[in-house]
């Protein structure tokens, strides 16, 4: 047992690494894209499934309320709390519709989205990210493995490419959440 621990330990250190090494630039530009989208007055907007609903909640929750500083709370939203709308959207149209419906009636141009999904192939987070162009929403994409359909689709592309286990993708995506909540509170609130 206590190898199996260990491995996954390595496991998840390594594919940090290798995210860190691969895309050190593409997350300079999502900080820059959330922090100008903040200071212009606009929403950050996140989504995904399962896993990837609780991170976008989570990062969701690190601008609103706080990271490590204190400071006002910023406009963050995850598409992933509203039961209400998920469901009736999901019944009356298609399940693939129910970030997309959410992102039509609350997203605006200048706005900047987060699309999670560790395959980049989740056909509800493709048709958001769809409805975020049509909108001309900034969309950054959060995703593993080889990046999937989102990887063509998106603005900016953060991938955990060394990614195959879900779990290793899915620890890296919220340590990324973590990095752009505490570099965006940086950029804005600096003394």
């Amino acid at each position: 047992m206590k190898d199996a621990i260990v491995k996954a330990f390595e496991e998840s250190i390594q594919v940090k690494r290798s995210f860190l090494k691969d895309n050190l630039g593409a997350l300079v530009t999502a900080i820059d894209l959330i922090a100008q989208a903040f200071l212009r007055g606009n929403k950050f907007l996140l989504f995904g499934n399962g896993g990837s609903a609780a991170d976008a909640q989570h990062i969701a929750a690190e601008f609103v309320n706080r990271f490590r500083i204190e400071r006002p709370p910023l406009p963050a939203l995850a598409l992933t709390t509203d039961t209400s709308a998920i469901t009736s959207i999901a019944n009356d149209y298609d399940y693939k519709e129910i970030f997309a419906k959410q992102v039509k009636a609350l997203g605006k141009e200048g706005d900047v989205a987060m699309a999670i999904s560790t395959s980049g192939n989740a056909a509800n987070v493709l048709a958001a990210i769809e409805a975020c162009k049509k909108l001309k929403i900034v969309t950054i994409g959060l995703t593993g493995g080889d990046g999937g359909k989102m990887a063509r689709q998106v603005d900016c592309l953060l991938r955990a490419s060394e990614g195959k286990n879900t779990a290793r993708i899915q620890e890296t995506h919220i340590l990324v959440g973590h990095v752009i909540a505490e570099m965006v509170d940086q950029t804005l609130f600096a003394a």
